[in-house]
């Protein structure tokens, strides 16, 4: 969890404080972020990278549900643990349906707050290593062949040619011209076997 940033967000000040003090201190030492209400919640989401948001879910003006919908705005891969001091079942739904990563009644200790971030971090990590090897082609450097490796799937798939994998992924097909760099290279040896040849 080393370097992870956090956003903490309530409109009790003594909450905030407390928490505060419990995951900047040592060995923990998080870089933690505070935020009085949702409106100053979503301004500091959208001005800096946080990886986690820890939000209330009843505040005067905007509320949780809005600083959720924010953070997934500006990254699906932030994050958001709700907090209620309401045993509120349908609110636990809602916040799961518009992509809360956990949801937590208050009061809560550290040690539950601690074990959630946790499993927050780890997914939050693993979706980011998926993503990573997504935008990765695989390429075998011999042959050149292209393996096409479906979302879910990654480190399998069919290879295809250069050609079968253009027909295949982007329904097009490939010309077999030359390039101006190639052209050039290639010409002297052509024009030296034309020479040999007659």
């Amino acid at each position: 969890m080393d370097g992870k940033s956090i956003l903490l967000v309530d409109d009790e000040q003594l909450i905030l404080e407390c928490f505060s003090r419990e995951l900047t201190s040592e060995p923990l030492g998080f870089d933690v972020g505070l935020a009085t209400s949702g409106e100053e919640a979503i301004d500091k989401i959208n001005s800096g990278h946080w990886d986690l948001v820890v939000t209330d879910l009843l505040m005067p003006g905007l509320d949780g549900f809005q600083v959720l919908k924010a953070a997934k705005r500006k990254d699906p891969h932030i994050m958001v643990i709700i907090l209620t001091g309401y045993a509120d079942m349908q609110s636990a739904i809602d916040a799961l349906r518009l992509g809360a990563d956990d949801f937590l009644q208050k009061p809560c200790d550290t040690d539950e707050l601690l074990y959630r971030m946790n499993n927050c971090f780890s997914k939050q990590d693993l979706q980011r290593t998926i993503g990573m090897y997504e935008k990765i082609l695989p390429v075998c450097s011999y042959c050149k062949r292209i393996r096409d490796g479906q979302p879910g799937e990654l480190g399998k798939g069919q290879w295809y040619s250069l050609e079968e994998y253009f027909v295949k992924v982007k329904g097009v097909n490939c010309s077999h011209g030359c390039c101006p760099d190639c052209f050039a290279k290639l010409m002297p040896g052509i024009a030296l076997e034309m020479d040999n040849s007659s």
